[in-house]
Formats: C-alpha cells, sequence, structure tokens
C-alpha cells in the first residue's frame, strides 16, 4: 500500500458507500474506499451457500429502487453488467386449502391485480386501483423525498417533526389525515376488507421496514410499503452481486482507490477535526479534506471515533439509537429439483409464477402473531417465510432444470438469543419451514430439496457488520425517521466532529437497495466542499 493521502476516504464498501465515492470522484476528488472485508457491495451478495452451481441471494433481493436511482442512470450501470428482470406477478399469496391465491401485479397491470382482489372483494378491487394510480402518479414527488437530504438542524431550532411529512402524504392520496398517526395495521384493516388481502398486504408491509404492524403513528409506511412499493420490483440478472460489480466498475472508471480487506481500527482526529483512519495493521491513511462513514452508526462514533472525542448530546443519541427489531432477517436457501406447485394454482396458475411468495399464512391473524415474535424476542412459532425462485426467470441462477429458493424469515435481534440457540434454529427451522411449505404445495416435501442453509441474524452481525441482524442499520421507528434519522443533529450527513459525514443506511431513508444515504452526501458534501453538483441531471428534479 503505497499511496496514503487523498482528497476524501470512505469507509465501508457498501452500495451507500460506492455511490458516495463515484459521484464525488467525478466532481475532480482524489477518493479511496476501505472495505473490511473481501466483498464488495455489503448486501449485495449472491454466494453458493447450498450446492454447486445454485446462486441464492443471501441478503437483498428486491430491486424496487432501479427505476428511479441516480447513480443507476448517471453511471451507466446496464452497460457494466447490471441488467434487470421485471417479473408481471410480482407477489402471490397461495392458501392450504388450495382457495384462489392473492396476487399483486407490476406497476403498468393495475387492471390485473384489481380483477384478482375483485375475487375475495369488489370494494376492495376499487380501493387498490384508486390507490395505485394515484400511487404511480405521485411517485415521482415521493421519490424527491427519499432523495433529498434533511434540513439541517442545529440545538434551539424546532425539532424535525416526520409526522408533517406523514400528513402531507396522505392528503396527497385523497385520505383522512388521521390515517398518519395510526399503525400499518389500522390502516390496511380500514381500507381493505377481505382477511386475505389483507394478510398479503401485512407480509408486504414488513419487508419493506415497516415498524411493528401494531404501532401508532406509521401510517405513512401503509401508503410507502403497501402501496407505492409493491409493483416496482425487478430482480438482478446473474444475482444481486451483478449491482454490487457494476458499482464497483463505475468507481473504478471514476478513478476511485479501491482497497479491499482494509478494516479501519479507528478515525484519525485533530483537534474536533477528522483528518484520516488507521487500519487495523497499524497504516495511517490520511484524508486532505474529508472522511465518510459509510458503516453503522455506532460502529462509527463509538468503535473509531470514540466516546472521549463526543459532547454529551451525541453519545447520548448514538448509545440510544435502536438496531432492530424491525429488518432482522433469516436468509433460508434452499436448492430444488422443482419449484413449489401450489394447490391454490387450480384458481390462477400464475401463483406458481409470482416472483415473491409469501408461504405459510391463512389468514391476516397468522401474520399479525408471526410479526409479534420478533418483538418479543422469539423465533416465530409459524415457521412461514416470503421466498423467491430466481431460476423461474434467470436460468444462470441454477444448473439446468433445477431451480433456487431463497427467502425471509423475520427473526429476533442477534442478541435476543445465545450462539447455541441460533445453532439450533440453523439445524431446525429449514425443516419446519419446509413441513409447512407442504401443506400448500404438496410438491415441497425433503426429496424434493438437493441441499439447503439458512443465514440467521448473528451470521449477518458477524458477517455483513450490520448490528443484531438489522439491514437496515436502525430501526425504522418514528424516532428514527427523516429529520431524527440517526438522531436530529445529525441528520444532514455532517456531524459535530469536522470534515467527517455519514453516508451508510443509519441515514435518510434508512435500509433498502436505493443508493439514496450516499447520493444525499454527495449533495451535502459538494455544497459544503464548494464542488460542482455532478448530481444534477436533465429531467431528474431531486
Amino acid at each position: 500500500m503505497s499511496r496514503t493521502e487523498f482528497d476524501v476516504i470512505v469507509v465501508g464498501g457498501g452500495h451507500h458507500g460506492l455511490t458516495t465515492a463515484a459521484y464525488l470522484a467525478r466532481a475532480g476528488l482524489e477518493v479511496c474506499v476501505l472495505e473490511g472485508r473481501h466483498e464488495w457491495g455489503g448486501a449485495l451478495y449472491t454466494a453458493e451457500v447450498t450446492a454447486p452451481g445454485f446462486c441464492h441471494n443471501i441478503h437483498a433481493n428486491f430491486m424496487e429502487f432501479l427505476h428511479v436511482m441516480p447513480s443507476f442512470t448517471d453511471f451507466d450501470l446496464p452497460s457494466l453488467g447490471a441488467r434487470t428482470i421485471y417479473p408481471e406477478v410480482q407477489a402471490g399469496m397461495p392458501f392450504r386449502d388450495g382457495r384462489p391465491p392473492v396476487l399483486l401485479f407490476r406497476n403498468d397491470m393495475i387492471e390485473e391485480t384489481a380483477k384478482n382482489f375483485a375475487v375475495y372483494s369488489k370494494h376492495d378491487a376499487e380501493v387498490w386501483r384508486d390507490l395505485k394510480t394515484k400511487a404511480n402518479l405521485f411517485e415521482p414527488m415521493l421519490m424527491a423525498g427519499l432523495y433529498t437530504p434533511p434540513e439541517k438542524w442545529k440545538p434551539g431550532d424546532t425539532l424535525p417533526n416526520p409526522m408533517l411529512a406523514f400528513q402531507t402524504a396522505c392528503t396527497m392520496f385523497g385520505l383522512d389525515e388521521e390515517l398518519a398517526f395510526k399503525s400499518v395495521k389500522d390502516c390496511v384493516d380500514e381500507m381493505f376488507e377481505s382477511d386475505e388481502i389483507r394478510a398479503l398486504l401485512y407480509r408486504v408491509a414488513i419487508e419493506f421496514a415497516a415498524p411493528s404492524l401494531e404501532w401508532p403513528g406509521c401510517g405513512y409506511f401503509f401508503l410507502f410499503a403497501c402501496v407505492l412499493m409493491p409493483g416496482c420490483w425487478r430482480m438482478m440478472v446473474g444475482g444481486t452481486h451483478r449491482l454490487n460489480g457494476a458499482m464497483v466498475t463505475a468507481c473504478i472508471r471514476e478513478g476511485v482507490t479501491m482497497r479491499e480487506a482494509s478494516r479501519v481500527r479507528r478515525i484519525l482526529l485533530e483537534g474536533h477535526r477528522a483528518v484520516g483512519v488507521e487500519l487495523v495493521d497499524g497504516t495511517r491513511l490520511h484524508a486532505k479534506r474529508s472522511v465518510v462513514s459509510a458503516i453503522s452508526l455506532k460502529d462509527t462514533f463509538l468503535d473509531l471515533v470514540g466516546e472521549d472525542h463526543l459532547s454529551d448530546y451525541t453519545r447520548r443519541r448514538v448509545k440510544n439509537y435502536k438496531d432492530g427489531p424491525d429488518q432482522v432477517l433469516g436468509s433460508v436457501a434452499m436448492a430444488l429439483h422443482e419449484p413449489p406447485h401450489y394447490k391454490s394454482a387450480r384458481w390462477d396458475p400464475r401463483v406458481d409464477q409470482a416472483w415473491y411468495q409469501v408461504v405459510g399464512y391463512d389468514c391476516a391473524k397468522d401474520v399479525l402473531d408471526y410479526c409479534r415474535a420478533g418483538h418479543c424476542d422469539r423465533i416465530p412459532e409459524l415457521p412461514a417465510a416470503g421466498i423467491w425462485i430466481n431460476s423461474i426467470w434467470d436460468k444462470t441462477q441454477a444448473p439446468s432444470g433445477k431451480h433456487n429458493l431463497t427467502g425471509w424469515y423475520f427473526f429476533p435481534k442477534a442478541s435476543a438469543l445465545t450462539e447455541a440457540q441460533w445453532e439450533e434454529v440453523r439445524q431446525t427451522y429449514n425443516a419446519r419451514f419446509l413441513a409447512l411449505a407442504g401443506e400448500f404445495a404438496p410438491n415441497m416435501t425433503r426429496e424434493n430439496v438437493i441441499a439447503d442453509y439458512l443465514h440467521t441474524p448473528l451470521d449477518q452481525e458477524r458477517g455483513m457488520r450490520m448490528r443484531e441482524g438489522d439491514f437496515g442499520h436502525g430501526a425504522m421507528s418514528l424516532d428514527q425517521l427523516i429529520g431524527l434519522r440517526p438522531f436530529a443533529g445529525a441528520s444532514h450527513h455532517s456531524v459535530e466532529i469536522e470534515g467527517l459525514y455519514l453516508a451508510g443506511s443509519c441515514m435518510h431513508p434508512g435500509g433498502g437497495v436505493t443508493a439514496a444515504c450516499g447520493y444525499n452526501c454527495v449533495k451535502v458534501m459538494c455544497e459544503d466542499l464548494g464542488l460542482p453538483a455532478v448530481w444534477q441531471s436533465s429531467g431528474r428534479f431531486y
């Protein structure tokens, strides 16, 4: 490692860190990205964990923001290998007794979803048609909220109030503002009357980081997770690591210095200013202008900066920042001879082709009880899951004639169980899921499974450096949203340590493959450092 001085050093090579680095390099800075693992891309991670030739996306699988993600276009990532498929049936929920499935279709297929909903409720079909039509119309404005950094806050200012944004969103959709103060469950139940449709929407809501379905003040997540997001889900050809690879190539093309297996021990300070980093091997790298942390909040301040260098306010807010229990996953992977064939397919065979398949629930109460478990530090007694069979559309992800199943369980935080208890879950939970899935799809027997694997929240914490296994690097509770994320004094990406910026998922808008945290950090840094606005693009107003 010969070179030791750069304009900017970015700590963390996840997709937010890569986004920040690429734009800053385009702005003319000499940028170095340091990644502690041998893998770039953070949760953009694809591996053969079951059997040779079977590719599984161990964490990120939904690619729901690519059509609005600025960096996807600005760096022409499709030309660098990030190709996508847009399945028609976005989500499907079969039932144990074989009654008709509930299906959600793409954004441009609103009528198909309405027809499916009408099997259970003509009222719900009309509600969906109205809400989804408005969601498609308002999408650019709603996305602008994600790709805009919150206003800068300083002590003495009025505290940011996320509820104002939530109320505005309800008004845009022609809904009563009171819904913003309700829980996701309350909103779903008020808008939809069918228990089957409610069940699917409950599960979809928690896929998109909605807090507990029963927490009040989270009505916005009903619009975001249940209405706006379903219908725009893409899958990455070859696995999500192809998006990671394209972003790494974009960084190299822009002149970024990329250094993997370079774990940072601490951020170097001179007075109260960040001036570089020290690696675990003792190497010191100097940052002439800024250090950017694209890792978790507590890792940044408690481990790399150190409590002694923090004000009482920042120390309190960092220590009390909540990781989980929302967004804590266990990833199931199975190599299959054939994909599931559901009893409900006799009514509509397209449920077998649904990209996201919600398996194991018979009613809305089942989903509700399942979601409560993680908040009580319990493994869900009902071993249900949301799964993808990506090989149905992308034949490169499994050997010829075979299929790859990958899915998510929602589990309690990593610290809720001992290492021995997590090992027991690893050894037993997939078998329990398979037994349950067989009641919905009779061909899902042990004989259909070539090999299986379970990645626990503890694995997420140790391998991907996600505290508690929380993929959002912080709960999406009301006190950790928008101008309060991660806390008011740091929500604008710059912090009380001069020259230090935050670009990880602990920032607004949170977890998910949005690239928004890195993009918003670039906006702030370009203004602070007097750089050209390289993030601007004609035809895009955010």
